[in-house]
């Protein structure tokens, strides 16, 4: 005999009922097992993804066309 990954602790569930629950945590935790995976295949982070690049340094005479 196998030890219960679920436990009900209140309530008098029936067996349709506990069925159900499973299936919904079952479907759950497959599908955020499978976006994990999917996002670790990408290989970058959404820190990588947000960064901008660096400007490049301003130069002598790059503020002349601002607007005054």
């Amino acid at each position: 005999m196998s030890v219960p990954e679920i436990r009900i602790l209140g309530g008098k569930a029936t067996a349709d009922e506990i069925a159900a629950v499973t299936a919904v945590l079952t479907a759950a935790l497959d599908e955020l097992a499978s976006a994990s995976r999917r996002s670790n295949e990408t290989g970058r982070t959404a820190w990588q993804v947000s960064q901008r690049p660096v400007r490049v340094p301003l130069a002598h005479g790059s503020w002349s066309n601002f607007p005054r």
